[in-house]
C-alpha cells in the first residue's frame, strides 16, 4: 500500500501544480475518461468541460495543499485536502477539495473531483 501512498501523493501534487499552471496536457494524462468535477460555483463539468476551464489561466497564486490524507480501499482512493492560496488582489484565501481516483489498467487515474472555496 506504501507505493500506492507514493504514486497518489506525486499525482496529488502533480493535480495541484496542474491547476496552477494551467497545464491542460498533465490532466490529459492523468484524468479517466469518465472523469466529472464539481467546481466551487456549483456547476458539474466533465472531462471534456474541465480541460477546457484548464486552459484558461488562473489568476490566483501560490496555490498549494495542506493537510492531505490519502485513503486506499483496494483501487479506489479518495483524497481529501486544504488549499491555500493569494488572490489576484493580494489576499490569503482558502478552500478545500476531494478527489477520487481508480487504478484502471494499473494505472492510478482521477475520476472525480470536489472543489471549495
Amino acid at each position: 500500500m506504501s507505493k500506492d501512498i507514493d504514486e497518489l501523493t506525486m499525482l496529488n501534487r502533480d493535480y495541484v501544480n496542474s491547476v496552477q499552471n494551467s497545464d491542460v496536457k498533465r490532466f490529459d494524462e492523468i484524468l479517466a475518461d469518465e472523469f466529472y468535477c464539481s467546481n466551487p460555483d456549483r456547476s458539474l463539468v466533465d472531462r471534456a468541460g474541465f480541460l477546457k476551464q484548464t486552459a484558461v489561466p488562473v489568476t490566483i497564486k501560490n496555490l498549494e495543499a495542506h493537510d492531505v490524507k490519502i485513503r486506499v480501499m483496494g483501487n479506489f482512493a479518495i483524497i481529501h485536502a486544504a488549499t491555500s492560496y493569494t488572490t489576484p488582489d493580494g489576499k490569503p484565501a482558502s478552500g478545500r477539495y476531494t478527489d477520487c481516483w481508480a487504478r484502471q489498467n494499473g494505472r492510478w487515474l482521477a475520476v472525480s473531483a470536489h472543489v471549495s472555496r
